[in-house]
């Protein structure tokens, strides 16, 4: 299975980025996940397939919520398996 991880840097922690970018996706039907790092960043996670929207992905990704503030977008591929479940979730 196949996946693409994104970190995303900035002001992105206390600031419901994490709740917004799961209401997106699952708009979208994107599935993966959305967590924060100890280092304050945020890790998203998310099923590729043909159809994946990476494009979409990134635009969500730089809106963010109201009060966040992305400065940085850094995408590459999961170097692990990876438990998906049916819809886009926040991990804790």
């Amino acid at each position: 299975m196949d996946c693409l991880k994104f970190i995303v840097k900035g002001k992105v922690q206390g600031v419901w980025y994490r709740k917004y970018t799961s209401i997106n996706f699952n708009k979208h039907n994107i599935i993966g996940y959305v967590k924060n790092l100890p280092n304050g960043d945020v890790e998203v996670v998310v099923k590729k397939d043909k159809d994946t929207d990476i494009q979409k992905i990134f635009e969500i990704l730089r809106e963010g919520s109201p009060k966040s503030e992305v400065k940085e977008i850094i995408m590459g591929e999961c170097d692990e398996e990876i438990e998906f479940g049916n819809r886009f979730e926040v991990r804790y």
